[in-house]
């Protein structure tokens, strides 16, 4: 003699899950077409180099995520990110398409990263996506396909305490989209938080000011733009913590500069590398929602790394995963 019980169900996924599995469609996806692609008849020997590396390293962004779900059940309930994969792959994959799905990818996991509630997460997803975008860019870039676009970058004003209330509402009424509308100033750092990434990006703009004057021809010119771009994002944190011409302002006349024996394009990869960290541990502790420009400067320090020569690694500004 027994009870009849129901028969065992899917668990319901929460919104952490369910973002965690579709980056994870997202990466074996990619993989797969990337693998078939290198493949395909015709594909020149450098593109083949690139495939292989993107779908390598999507797989292994898959396995850190956790992989696919298996509850075990027979009856699997099919989410809509494994049937868009499914049907998505129905078409000979090229590398031209490689770099829409990268692109679409990129710009799905970079949303999730920004809204997930969960901190650590939002931190992986952060790297990730920046890791999409910059293989996009480069898939892209040996085929002739269009480059993704970027992320905006623009450090958001702090809010004028003199401001008419009035009119800031009028202006928040209509809610503003995950890719467009104004940038929006992370909340949940510290001082202490906002302090150090004033201070790293002074530190960069010193540094590469001070090789720019030592240098000649091309490095100079891209060590000037670097440096002035370093500057002006230390200036403009420097007004969202609210340090600014105070006491509490972190920068200083000069810093150390390592000597002659470390080229400038080691300096410079150093300097967006550490930024890089930066960024991503200030994902993983800002509030969901507000991380966008976070993420953007995480991915532009990624590509400005490169620009200087730094290889492509699956994990970009999570240096335990080194």
């Amino acid at each position: 003699m027994r009870l009849d019980t129901p028969p065992p169900t899917e668990p319901v996924p929460d919104a952490a899950e369910v973002a965690r599995r579709t980056a994870v469609a997202d990466a074996l996806l990619v993989a797969d077409q990337a693998e078939t692609a290198a493949e395909g008849d015709g594909v020149r020997a450098d593109v083949v180099i690139e495939l292989t590396e993107i779908a390598d390293i999507a797989v292994e962004q898959a396995e850190q995520l956790g992989g696919e779900y298996d509850s075990g059940l027979d009856d699997i309930v099919t989410e809509p990110s494994a049937r868009a994969s499914a049907s998505a792959s129905i078409t000979e994959p090229t590398p031209r398409s490689v770099v829409t799905s990268l692109t679409g990818a990129a710009t799905r996991t970079r949303a999730a990263a920004d809204q997930t509630q969960v901190g650590p997460l939002g931190r992986l997803l952060a790297s990730i996506s920046t890791s999409q975008t910059q293989h996009a860019r480069s898939l892209a870039e040996l085929t002739g396909a269009q480059s993704p676009e970027l992320p905006s970058t623009q450090i958001p004003e702090p809010e004028d305490p003199t401001a008419d209330p009035t009119e800031t509402e009028d202006a928040s009424a209509a809610p503003a989209s995950a890719t467009s509308g104004p940038p929006v100033v992370p909340t949940g750092l510290s001082a202490e938080d906002l302090s150090a990434l004033v201070l790293a990006e002074d530190t960069a703009g010193y540094a590469l000011e001070v090789r720019a004057a030592q240098t000649e021809g091309e490095v100079r010119t891209r060590a000037e733009g670097s440096a002035r771009l370093h500057r002006a994002r230390a200036q403009a944190w420097a007004l969202v913590a609210g340090v600014d011409g105070t006491d509490q302002d972190p920068r200083r006349v000069a810093y150390v500069v390592p000597g002659a024996d470390t080229t400038t394009p080691d300096l410079a990869r150093a300097l967006e590398g550490d930024l890089a960290q930066n960024y991503a541990s200030l994902v993983g502790i800002a509030e969901p929602g507000t991380r966008a420009v976070l993420i953007a400067l995480l991915t532009d320090a990624t590509l400005a790394g490169a620009e200087w020569g730094a290889p492509a690694v699956p994990f970009p500004g999570l240096p335990e995963q080194a």
